[in-house]
């Protein structure tokens, strides 16, 4: 990991907030001489401003730690402290763009920030593609708790426990089919695997592979697709009981590598976002929706649902079972 100089720049952006006489738009949040030590005090750096200016000291300050050896784990910390969103509950459209600022330049040098469970994380762009980044979105959005956390964990493990990664992402699907059956009101099943889960999730959500209103000329083809969200789902549980962590591991343990977690956190990823996207298609909505931020910070699904539907539509809400005649 080496961080480019457009890096530094982007800090600097961020953790000052600019100057008064710049004639650029601020980044973020306007920070004093004391604010700027104590943000770094809080990543374990004592940078103190002396008789100097808020932004040049903060520019010579960061070009000393990037040399320092262990320069990557700074300002790894560094960007994670200044795009934490708790820092911006009064102003959430300052957080955004700061975050938008620090992804515009780690692009080029392949990482990004994300936001998992109200936290900031700092991934490789390798490990997020773009299935997981919409995902890992539109579950924060929603406010599914623990599937955030089983993404989060998913992530982190993918390149060092990858027998972990292949867990949390099993775990991912069974916490969304979970979080959409209580959403509807619906008992979980009896059988609580990933197998059971999914299945659960199906008829309420138009998805069963048996369903008898599609048209003749695809009808086969949807069968075979529907049929196979079960088949993909059944296999990576059978991966995470074969080659995970969930029933311990013996010492010196590795049957997969990074290539084959980032592949189950894809695959985990891509069937968890059609899930709920089709949840969003029959609860006749779509997000993202407004979530007043500065007065709650965190909405629940239905909290938001009744601030925007109507009374004809929140009885509609109720009744999970209203098949389209149109494809899922």
């Amino acid at each position: 990991m080496s961080f480019s100089p457009f890096v530094i720049k982007a800090l600097v952006d961020t953790i000052t907030g600019g100057t008064p006489n710049d004639e650029t738009p601020p980044v973020g949040i306007y920070r004093s001489g004391r604010k700027i030590e104590l943000l770094f005090l809080d990543c374990g750096l004592d940078m103190s401003l002396g008789a100097g200016s808020r932004v040049p000291s903060t520019i010579d300050f960061l070009r000393q730690v990037a040399q320092d050896y262990d320069a990557d784990e700074k300002l790894t910390r560094l960007l994670v402290r200044v795009a934490d969103p708790r820092d911006y509950l009064a102003a959430p459209e300052k957080g955004q763009a700061v975050i938008d600022h620090l992804n515009g330049v780690l692009e080029a040098d392949g990482f990004a920030i994300t936001i998992v469970d109200g936290k900031p994380q700092l991934i490789s762009r390798q490990l997020a593609g773009v299935v997981v980044s919409t995902f890992v979105q539109k579950a924060a959005l929603l406010d599914f708790d623990t599937v955030q956390l089983d993404i989060s964990r998913a992530i982190a493990s993918a390149k060092d426990d990858p027998e972990d990664a292949v867990t949390a992402a099993c775990s991912l699907i069974e916490s969304v089919c979970r979080s959409i059956l209580i959403e509807l009101n619906l008992p979980l099943p009896a059988k609580k695997d990933i197998d059971g889960l999914i299945r659960a999730v199906q008829e309420p959500l138009n998805l069963s592979p048996g369903r008898m209103d599609l048209p003749a000329e695809i009808e086969n083809d949807v069968r075979q697709v529907l049929g196979g969200l079960t088949s993909v789902t059944k296999g990576i549980g059978a991966l995470r009981t074969h080659a995970g962590d969930a029933h311990g591991r013996e010492k010196g343990f590795r049957r997969i590598d990074t290539r084959i977690a980032r592949f189950a956190i894809n695959a985990a990823s891509s069937i968890a976002l059609f899930l709920i996207e089709t949840w969003e298609r029959e609860q006749h909505r779509a997000l993202p929706l407004p979530c007043p931020r500065r007065i709650k910070p965190r909405c629940r699904i239905q909290d938001i649902w009744n601030s925007v539907s109507s009374p004809e539509n929140n009885r509609a809400f109720d009744s999970p079972y209203r098949h389209s005649a149109h494809l899922p």
